[in-house]
């Protein structure tokens, strides 16, 4: 099944396989994409679906060194050749939004930005800068009522630049401790207004960012990422935590989203997840599920035959091999990913991985 097409919304994937969202820091300090990208994606077209790597939707949510925007007219027109590259080479290409919230430092956001979080809680991991090295993170602001509200038309505008700029939809970065998961983690959201307090609270903030950005777009061009019980950037389990993303699964699913995209680190050192829980995410959610983590050929084809995925998710090993597509059909070996270059600049690590001759 894996090599199967498969109908996602409006567009039709040539194969089951999904290119995971993986930050890769090759945009300019201004957050611009760089004629690299364009190479580094197209090369990467045989893939099924194409996730980019955590695009920011604001100024405010651009935390890291490097990463790609999509919030102002340099930025969409530089991503126009990324995405005329990867449809030209027959692929389909979703762009992630992920508003880094408190994962950020001032030193990498544009003049006028600021940190900002679901609450006034500084993360304790450090940040990179270009400029500094690793720094201590910025403390956030805690967004407001009225705030909130801003960020989330800053989504809308986002998604809809994405359309400009020729992406075939967008995903919503729900996990792995960005803006949205800070106000989904009962260990962060401390809030006593209509985003806190109860876990529909907290689920309100994902949902009008997916109801809007459907709304603005089509819901069949925007998924969602989710990661319960991931522990990146200080988030963690908590109590009631299944529960809660089983609701948020189902309601999402009844916004008509194109897919829901589980998190599961559990090879990156993670506790494994709840042995039930990703079947009752597919089953609330009720739509195209996106497995990941970890997976090679045969657990991504038994995800795919017993009913547990729809589509499976690789990361590493497609950052390594622009042709996993091909040495998965040949059973051929794999290029070994070269972790020193994962976030630097430049073509090394990034665009010149070997492929296998025709």
């Amino acid at each position: 099944m894996l090599f199967e097409p498969y109908t996602l919304g409006r567009i039709s994937l040539r194969n089951r396989v999904v290119m995971a969202p993986m930050t890769r820091n090759r945009a300019t300090a201004e957050h611009v994409p760089t004629p690299i990208m364009a190479t580094y994606y197209a090369q990467r077209a045989t893939i099924g679906l194409i996730v980019t790597e955590g695009v920011a939707p604001s100024a405010n949510g651009a935390g890291y060194a490097r990463i790609p925007g999509l919030y102002n007219a340099a930025q969409v027109e530089a991503w126009k050749p990324v995405t005329k590259g990867v449809h030209d080479a027959g692929g389909k290409i979703f762009a992630q939004l992920m508003h880094c919230g408190r994962a950020s430092h001032v030193d990498n956001l544009p003049a006028g930005a600021r940190v900002v979080s679901s609450a006034a809680v500084t993360l304790a991991d450090p940040v990179y800068t270009d400029s500094h090295g690793l720094q201590p993170p910025s403390a956030p602001h805690a967004l407001t009522t009225a705030e909130v509200a801003t960020v989330v038309q800053e989504f809308v505008a986002a998604a809809t630049h994405a359309i400009d700029a020729g992406f075939d939809g967008i995903e919503l970065h729900a996990a792995n401790g960005y803006l949205i998961e800070q106000f989904l983690n009962a260990n962060l959201n401390t809030r006593l207004d209509a985003y806190g307090g109860s876990a529909a609270n907290r689920n309100r903030f994902a949902l009008e960012v997916a109801a809007a950005t459907a709304h603005a777009i089509g819901a069949d061009r925007v998924g969602t990422r989710v990661s319960p019980h991931g522990g990146f950037n200080g988030m963690g389990t908590f109590d009631g935590v299944d529960e809660q993303f089983i609701a948020l699964a189902k309601d999402l699913g009844a916004l008509g989203l194109a897919y829901l995209h589980l998190v599961n680190h559990e090879s990156m050192g993670n506790p494994p997840l709840p042995t039930a829980l990703p079947s009752q995410l597919k089953h609330a959610f009720g739509g195209t599920f996106i497995a990941s983590g970890g997976l090679d050929h045969g657990s991504a084809e038994a995800l795919l035959q017993s009913g547990a995925a729809d589509l499976v998710a690789f990361g590493r090993a497609v950052l390594a091999n622009p042709d996993f597509v091909a040495r998965v059909q040949r059973d051929a070996a794999m290029n070994a990913p070269d972790f020193s270059t994962f976030y630097t600049p430049g073509e090394k690590g990034y665009t010149d991985y070997p492929v296998l001759a025709a």
